[in-house]
């Protein structure tokens, strides 16, 4: 089976026809012209080097190197093969703060490294540590978006891991109940799956009932684990070009980690909140993701075959070598037959 990375270049297709009309009509305004000097098979004989039938020739091999072009520009590939793998684990889905307080120092220490990045770097240690689960992965601020979807695949993770940055959400803000919702919509449909919602984010909720989002989810039977990221004592938001954010009266806005809020969440999920700053965080978290029953996960991969750009880019190169060695006039070998007429006056009168 074979399917197109870019199918809507076919819609140049449409220039064939218009291509063949062109054609058809410079060839009947030849014909008008040549008319005007006499009939035409007084006029044949005195252009002995012009070919009645190569300009058809040439305009078939330019309809077919369009048409080569044509596909080749969409990309046709093999059909993707369908490949089904079980895991023995369980649901995890990750919800990312991306709001513009997660570029705030981690620590009391302005220079330290931000929010984000002390996320990004336990998210990689965990997804290591979550290898044989599938694990899916949302960003959120004003709003939540499924940045990935569940996947078995940890190096897919990480890659979709490295591209979080604050400015990718264009709402701002920190809605961890919408983040929530988004999460329990991304799980699998199984009932005998496990299921966990890791939330990692300075706590800071301004959008909705974040720990009514959590209730929902541990009626479901997903668990909901809290990692907070940040100063107890606040941190200034640094800003794109330098300096800090600041308020209407110029003040720096100073941003906390709220572990109040965070720890809410986490017991109304019946989760546990993890300080990111603590050394034994990942333990504690893979402890408690442990003692949820791991069931068999089917992981569907569609691997997808070889492109065939390369043969239908050595056919529209042999289509344009063809062009350019075709001419108009006859060849010099076949003057001497005629396929498509009578034999002369004088072969009959031989004959007779």
């Amino acid at each position: 089976m074979i399917n197109f990375a870019h199918p809507q270049y076919f819609y140049l297709l449409f220039l064939l026809p218009v291509l063949v009309l062109l054609f058809l009509w410079n060839r009947r305004s030849r014909s008008q012209q040549l008319q005007r000097f006499g009939r035409r098979e007084v006029i044949e004989p005195l252009m002995p080097e012009v070919s009645r039938y190569k300009p058809w020739i040439r305009l078939v091999l330019e309809l077919l190197l369009i048409t080569t072009v044509v596909v080749m520009l969409a990309r046709p590939r093999a059909g993707a093969s369908k490949t089904t793998t079980t895991v023995h684990g369980i649901e995890v889905m990750v919800a990312v703060d991306v709001s513009n307080s997660m570029n705030a120092s981690s620590t009391d220490n302005p220079q330290d490294v931000s929010r984000l990045q002390r996320s990004k770097m336990i998210l990689q240690k965990l997804i290591d540590r979550l290898d044989g689960n599938k694990v899916g992965l949302i960003v959120f601020a004003g709003n939540a978006y499924m940045q990935m979807p569940m996947t078995s695949d940890a190096a897919s993770a990480k890659l979709f891991l490295n591209s979080i940055n604050t400015a990718m959400v264009p709402t701002q803000g920190t809605a961890i109940g919408a983040a929530i919702h988004m999460a329990l919509n991304g799980f699998s449909q199984s009932k005998k799956s496990q299921k966990a919602i890791i939330i990692i984010t300075d706590g800071e909720n301004f959008e909705d009932d974040a720990v009514e989002a959590a209730k929902e989810a541990a009626k479901m039977g997903v668990q909901v684990d809290v990692i907070g990221v940040g100063s107890t004592t606040g941190a200034p938001i640094p800003i794109e070009g330098g300096g800090y954010l600041t308020d209407d009266a110029g003040q720096p806005v100073t941003t906390y980690l709220d572990e109040k809020t965070a720890q809410h969440i986490a017991d109304a999920g019946k989760g546990t909140y993890i300080s990111g700053t603590a050394s034994d965080a990942l333990s504690t978290l893979q402890d408690t993701l442990d003692k949820l029953a791991k069931s068999d996960l089917a992981t569907v991969t569609y691997t997808q075959h070889d492109e065939q750009f390369p043969v239908l880019a050595a056919i529209a190169l042999l289509l344009l070598v063809a062009l350019l060695l075709l001419v108009e006039r006859k060849n010099a070998w076949l003057k001497r037959y005629n396929f498509f007429t009578k034999e002369s006056n004088n072969d009959e009168t031989k004959t007779k």
